[in-house]
């Protein structure tokens, strides 16, 4: 059983492309919701090991060119807790030798990850490139709270990912880490799925809506734009660092943003010179302090930038503003509504950020 689980990935099905022209059939005759059908369809009787997908649920927005999928992902009790068997001579019987927890929850988190990356390469797969360039995938696990012996639906992976980058995974290589893939793609993941420890889906919706939904276009753009705030650190700073990239910059994450707080270098060459920028990407709902932007301004200083730009969801204060302009212009700042106007215009991301109250100065537009 551990031979399939551990195999999950790399025995993916051949010839979903075939699917292209009923997919295709399905969007003229039924709409999204035929869309939505085909491809639940196949989730659902995917040759994954027994136990491994339960359920699919999918929908389809084909106005953003989106597919919501929603798969039952298995608990860890699906991991052999035996790894072999001995005889004892002194006992006369034969005992199981137990897997270590630590080695059991490290095989189940390793299980999600390739479990997801499947799911992922088939709705991509299945679906015509025209059809669907973005998949929001959400996970979740349906078993029963031991504390208090209720059923219980936590979500452990959830993630939005766009074609062209799933396309540059080499799902094959023997090397591939499955976890490391996930955090690249900038999923939230649980860190403690054994213990049902949920995560926020970075999109939360309902497939059932899409379903009996007449016109799509009503509900599909409220239920899939992402909240800024809901992201995971790790895929927030990841979005911006696509956004420098699609503004026409050489971008890549730093070795150790975590001690020299940058998050990112971004590059411009253009025939005058080289540029480089160091950029901080500050996911909060509360004001942006100036002792964060002196704290950059020191960083550009020990890095030899010769720009900054610090990017948050929320806002600065008067004397932030003050601070980043007492230093020759050296530091940019980006707020919450102005990240979301670049984001739309660049990425065609049209996000959410669920701060508490509106800042002063900002319109309710400029967070919904």
């Amino acid at each position: 059983m551990l031979d399939e689980l551990e195999a999950v990935l790399r025995d993916r099905p051949d010839g979903l492309e075939d699917w292209h022209p009923l997919i295709e059939q399905a969007l003229a005759h039924d709409g999204a919701a035929g869309v939505a059908e085909v491809v639940e369809d196949l989730l659902r009787r995917s040759p994954v090991p027994a136990g491994c997908r339960d359920d699919a649920a999918v929908g389809y927005v084909p106005e953003a060119g989106q597919l919501l999928v929603e798969v039952a992902l298995p608990s860890q009790d699906i991991v052999p807790a035996v790894s072999g068997y001995r005889f004892v001579a002194q006992r006369g019987k034969v005992v199981p030798l137990p897997v270590k927890e630590a080695d059991l929850q490290e095989t189940y988190r390793r299980l999600l990850a390739r479990l997801a990356l499947r799911a992922l390469d088939e709705a991509f797969s299945v679906t015509p490139v025209g059809l669907v360039g973005t998949v929001v995938l959400n996970g979740h696990v349906a078993t029963t709270d031991p504390a208090t012996g209720r059923a219980v639906r936590p979500c452990v992976v959830s993630m939005v990912v766009e074609r062209a980058d799933f396309a540059e995974l080499v799902l094959d290589e023997p090397r591939l880490d499955p976890q490391r893939c996930l955090r690249n793609l900038g999923a939230v993941v649980s860190r403690h799925p054994h213990d049902l420890e949920p995560v926020p889906p970075i999109v939360d919706f309902d497939p059932a809506r899409f379903k009996i939904a007449a016109d799509t276009a009503v509900v599909g753009p409220l239920d899939s734009r992402p909240d800024l705030l809901q992201m995971d650190p790790f895929a927030f700073e990841r979005l911006v660092r696509k956004l420098f990239t699609a503004m026409g910059y050489e971008t890549w994450r730093t070795q150790n943003s975590r001690d020299d707080g940058l998050d990112a270098v971004a590059v411009r060459r253009d025939p005058v010179g080289v540029t480089v920028i160091a950029v901080q990407a500050k996911r909060t709902k509360n004001v942006v302090s100036p002792e964060v932007v002196r704290a950059l301004l020191g960083t550009l200083q020990d890095k030899q930038a010769a720009r900054g730009v610090l990017v948050t969801t929320s806002w600065y204060g008067k004397s932030s503003w003050e601070t980043a302009h007492r230093n020759g212009q050296r530091l940019d700042l980006i707020d919450g509504r102005n990240l979301k106007a670049l984001l739309l215009e660049h990425l065609g991301i049209d996000a959410l950020i669920g701060l508490p109250k509106i800042p002063p100065g900002w319109q309710p537009s400029d967070v919904a």
